[in-house]
């Protein structure tokens, strides 16, 4: 989670949508993650009178920098009794010089109405790209955690009971690998960000914990790394993971609702209010075949045809936004326990058509990037987590590895495809 400049929209064309520019907003966000809730009971983490230290990989840096809590999945109004942010040292320390009391419109401690976020006012504090933040937000009285990120992936820190917001070295009770309440880091910068909108697999689901190898990680390092100003490449496109591990594209799960709403539901929300938002890649679409059923021979109870009209939809309301959407073509899944023949038929004709279409602005293809060339339908065995749905570490890498950075090289071509933009 982390973010640039704050922009504000501008008129959109007609098909090929132009990245955002004027004047300075609020903010602009390479880095987020995506709320999801209430937990199912047996899940539900509960705090009392605790502090929370969570810890966030940057994707860029900058100067200054705020933060953005959720309470969208509570039934109850949530205080925040302190809140600070600094650099991570190592564990759960920050280091020395760089903590930062947060304040939100001025006051030290906020109550967040229920279904409702809130963003603190910035503080100036020197953020180190690909680096790591440590938020402290301390918690009074009895707190369920409704509002979480279920796979963060990442270690984060529960104190004993008390404010220790401020504690160079937090006195740990017990690691926790969600985000609870935490779902921004913006960093006022100069560039766009890049949303990654999707499922488990931009979640990064089976990558190893507190290495930072989602696919989407992968993408911010070749962008740290890659340096052309007159392409734009500058290391300030800011990449925000929006992926959540079970989401689909049309339905929910009511049993686990932490698997998210829908991305026609949720799209509003973990898209066009993240900060900067210029560029959409949308990989989506597997688990609403996955999770299918077969209605008769060889046909399920969603089609290829209701997955193309949903993604349409996403293309409509991005584009009306000015933001340019890129296309991801779904991996292979054969093994999986949710495959089927019937199933690999719908994803084969999803993929078909993001390929050929021509209504993305780019297209991703990560089916490519991961399939085993012998064997199409399955995962190069080299890139299988050995659940047969998600990658692998290096399977993730050659994802991100994947991806066109022609598709961000400058305002003027964004929203072309990546033949068009070389």
């Amino acid at each position: 989670m982390a973010a640039l400049r704050w922009p504000s929209p501008s008129p959109c064309p007609s098909r090929a949508p132009a990245p955002r520019t004027g004047r300075a907003s609020a903010g602009s966000a390479p880095g987020g993650t995506a709320p999801a809730g209430p937990p199912p009971a047996a899940s539900l983490q509960t705090f009392s009178n605790q502090t929370l230290r969570l810890i966030v990989h940057t994707s860029i840096g900058g100067n200054r920098v705020r933060i953005r809590v959720s309470n969208e999945f509570g039934t109850v109004p949530l205080t925040i009794g302190a809140a600070r942010i600094g650099v991570r040292a190592s564990g759960s320390d920050v280091a020395p010089g760089s903590d930062r009391a947060l304040t939100f419109s001025g006051r030290s401690t906020i109550t967040i109405p229920a279904g409702a976020p809130a963003l603190s006012d910035p503080v100036e504090l020197n953020v180190p790209a690909l680096g790591d933040l440590a938020i402290s937000l301390y918690l009074p009285g009895t707190v369920e955690a409704n509002t979480i990120h279920g796979t963060a992936l990442q270690t984060n820190y529960v104190s004993l009971p008390g404010d220790f917001t401020g504690a160079a070295t937090l006195p740990v009770q017990r690691t926790i690998t969600s985000w609870p309440f935490l779902t921004e880091v913006d960093v006022e910068g100069s560039g766009p960000a890049i949303v990654a909108l999707g499922d488990s697999i931009t979640d990064g689901t089976r990558s190893t914990v507190d290495t930072n190898n989602r696919w989407p990680d992968w993408l911010a390092r070749r962008l740290q790394t890659v340096r052309d100003p007159v392409a734009g490449l500058n290391g300030r496109i800011g990449v925000v993971n929006r992926g959540i591990s079970g989401n689909r594209l049309l339905s929910i799960n009511p049993a686990n609702l932490v698997a998210g709403r829908s991305i026609l539901e949720r799209f509003d929300r973990d898209v066009l209010a993240t900060a900067g938002v210029r560029y959409l890649t949308l990989m989506i679409g597997i688990n609403d075949i996955g999770n299918s059923t077969v209605t008769g021979p060889g046909s399920l109870s969603i089609t290829a045809e209701e997955l193309i009209a949903g993604y349409r939809q996403v293309i409509a309301r991005a584009h009306a936004k000015g933001i340019a959407v890129f296309g991801a073509t779904l991996t292979p899944f054969e093994g999986a326990g949710y495959f089927s023949p019937e199933k690999e038929v719908v994803r084969q004709a999803v993929n078909n058509w993001i390929r050929s279409s021509d209504e993305f602005d780019g297209v991703i293809d990560f089916d490519l990037a991961t399939r085993d060339p012998a064997h199409p339908s399955r995962f190069l065995p080299a890139y299988d987590s050995g659940d047969h749905l998600h990658p692998s570490d290096l399977g993730y890498q050659a994802m991100g590895n994947a991806v066109p950075l022609a598709l961000f090289r400058s305002v003027g071509t964004a929203a072309l495809k990546p033949a068009q933009a070389k």
